[in-house]
């Protein structure tokens, strides 16, 4: 995630500060984005940018009761990598220009990805669980923020298991 992180200083790797998310948490907020977006609405339909969007999207078509789901695949992480963008699919013809529906992403990072998502679909309204500084502008609707140096752990990303206290895993000035 080269560009969506600052540096430490000296061209040294990022600092990333994990954020763990539970299933919960995730189902919880995702329940307040379907709040959000009741007013606006009704919507047409869902699109879920896939894989992170799915979770939040199936909880939000189930609140808002839409039955009408596509998705919008795209790859751009390996690892804690964002490299270039690749749509492996496209959304079905009758979303048309996105007019009248929902795009559901789990968070939104440097704005890259979102950026590609509303060439495709430029008048969706786009919403996310999760919005940093640089990306939160391409969105329209977010419930958390979160600071361009945090690397969210969703759920479907971890497993339980010890970790070491933050104190011990940060480098502290002397």
């Amino acid at each position: 995630m080269n560009d969506a992180n600052p540096t430490s200083g000296g061209g040294q790797p990022p600092v990333l500060k994990p954020f763990p998310v539970s299933w919960e948490e995730l189902h919880r907020y995702s329940k307040a984005l379907a709040w959000r977006l009741v007013a606006p609405g009704p919507w047409r339909g869902i699109v879920a940018v896939t894989r992170g969007g799915l979770v939040p999207a199936a909880v939000i078509a189930r609140e808002l009761e839409i039955r009408v789901i596509d998705t919008l695949c795209i790859a751009s992480y390996e690892d804690t990598e964002q490299g270039e963008l690749s749509v492996l699919k496209t959304v079905k013809h009758e979303v048309g220009d996105g007019a009248g529906w929902l795009i559901i992403d789990d968070l939104v990072d440097t704005g890259k990805t979102a950026k590609a998502v509303r060439t495709i679909l430029p008048n969706a309204h786009f919403a996310t669980v999760y919005a940093k500084p640089e990306g939160r502008p391409s969105v329209d609707t977010f419930i958390t923020e979160v600071s361009q140096d945090t690397w969210i752990l969703f759920p479907w990303d971890t497993e339980p298991q010890a970790v070491a206290p933050i104190a011990k895993s940060t480098t502290r000035p002397r």
